[in-house]
């Protein structure tokens, strides 16, 4: 009834929904660590509530993502051992030191520092506690490191030798796997991608708050100062992002030229320029686009550079050896899309800002309240365009997906499937609710009052002691953050 083709597939869709449900978190957790070091370094430098308050606001939101980060991260660890072992028996020479690299580093870094992150705020210094949240901070990005120098290997290997038995062997030096020829490109695209990830989620909060407070006639100083400091990175960093993944591009073209053949849904080759096809219905079987509605030449352009450049189509690679064409074109447009409006709604903040409106569009913050999933959406796209984009093979042009599965049954690994889903949405879909429970509250401001430290007593917060005020109402101390010129 079933075959070792439904095995592959069924193994390949738990990979996928696995590996998608858990990045959503990292994605999350990356930015929003280096976001609370921003925020702890400005409130130790200028001595304004309003950071601290933002801090610990964020804290609560980032130790719940961080948590679901973790446990995701560790159930799809084991489908390696599971529904891949051909894969983890040849590449595990290469693989798993890069992984334990990661642990060794990553993992210890971010555990001897996320308690005192957590729970030492009021326990020890501020600058042992501000080093705290540095390392954490910096153990993301180590994690993020050494999965995409993983990854980026599978998809241009280099570096090795193939032993006797066809096992992946480290060659003469390590550096050249670590820094394989993808790796700098997609470590920078995929960080500057969840930077921008947190940057709309917590310009949608921001959003989300200043429209609240706008039908009540408050002002919300920290609901201005988080959508402030998010359309500052939307302005600054989207057109840098769009940057990267143009030269991202450029380099996947050199190294693996069927992935791009399919981004650009190209079935043929283009000897006098090829154009960019903005939308269509790829058709496999027929080896053609349906429907295409294109722009002449403007693919050549952006490829190469030039108007007539000539460009390869799927029609010189072997059938066998091209990667689905459908969803590689799809979600490569998606990402584009995202990436673009980013940029457009960052450019629209530089225009608020710059007539002094930037609390004052209610229009622009509903969009940004419809731009805040959009990052997890756009770094899901992204790594369908990597993932699917690099098949038939696990180790890009070596070791086929077919070759790489366990000898499993269909049927166990379906199981295991419906079982993932069910747990993942159940649990997960609990964890993603509280988040944006924590969300929906506005950040609580820090009651006044003064408490000792080993360098003597110091104002809670950096603020005057007085009553406790509420996140409506106008301070004195910090009513620059209420002007649209920040």
């Amino acid at each position: 009834m079933f075959d070792q083709a439904d095995a592959l597939l069924l193994a390949r869709i738990q990979f996928a929904f696995t590996v998608s449900f858990h990045f959503i978190f990292p994605a999350f957790s990356i930015g929003l660590a280096s976001y609370l070091a921003v925020l702890e370094g400005l409130w130790l430098k200028t001595g304004k509530g309003v950071y601290l308050d933002l801090f610990k606001y964020w804290l609560k939101i980032f130790a719940v993502a961080f948590a679901m980060g973790v446990v995701s991260g560790i159930v799809m660890s084991y489908q390696f051992g599971t529904n891949w072992a051909e894969f983890s028996d040849k590449a595990g020479p290469v693989v798993g030191p890069l992984l334990a690299y990661e642990v060794l580093t990553a993992f210890f870094l971010e555990a001897g520092f996320l308690g005192v992150m957590l729970f030492g705020l009021e326990k020890v210094g501020k600058k042992l506690h501000f080093l705290a949240t540095l390392m954490v901070a910096a153990g993301t990005f180590v994690s993020a490191f050494w999965i995409l120098s993983v990854n980026s290997w599978m998809q241009t290997p280099v570096g090795h030798i193939i032993g006797e038995n066809g096992q992946f062997l480290p060659g003469e030096s390590w550096w050249e796997i670590v820094f394989n020829p993808s790796f700098p490109y997609r470590l920078v695209h995929t960080v500057i991608a969840a930077y921008l990830t947190t940057a709309f989620v917590v310009g949608a909060v921001g959003a989300w708050h200043l429209l609240k407070a706008r039908k009540t006639g408050t002002a919300n100083l920290h609901a201005r100062k988080m959508f402030s400091m998010a359309m500052w990175m939307a302005a600054i960093v989207a057109p840098i992002q769009i940057f990267a993944g143009d030269m991202h591009g450029l380099n996947t073209l050199e190294h693996q030229p069927a992935k791009v053949m399919a981004m650009e849904g190209h079935f043929e080759s283009h000897p006098n320029g090829a154009p960019f096809i903005l939308f269509g219905i790829p058709n496999s079987a027929e080896q053609r686009m349906d429907y295409a509605v294109e722009i002449p030449h403007a693919s050549s352009l952006i490829l190469k550079h030039e108007w007539d450049a000539p460009l390869d189509g799927l029609d010189t690679v072997p059938i066998e050896d091209q990667p689905p064409v459908g969803p590689v074109f799809w979600a490569f447009r998606v990402m584009l899309a995202i990436g673009f409006s980013m940029m457009g709604l960052g450019m629209w903040s530089l225009l608020a800002r710059m007539r002094g409106k930037l609390y004052d569009w209610p229009l622009m913050h509903r969009a940004a309240i419809l731009m805040g999933p959009t990052g997890f959406i756009a770094v899901i796209a992204g790594w369908m365009v990597t993932e699917i984009g690099r098949q038939p093979f696990t180790v890009y042009g070596l070791l086929r997906t077919a070759a790489s599965v366990s000898p499993l049954d269909a049927p166990a690994v379906g199981a295991s499937l419906l079982a993932f889903i069910v747990v993942y949405f159940a649990v997960f879909g609990a964890g993603t609710w509280y988040i944006l429970r924590l969300m929906k509250g506005a950040p609580k401001v820090q009651e006044a009052g003064v408490r000792r430290t080993e360098k003597g007593p110091i104002r809670t917060a950096g603020i005057t002691p007085g009553p406790a005020r509420l996140a409506g109402e106008p301070i004195t101390e910090i009513a620059s953050d209420a002007e649209g010129k920040e």
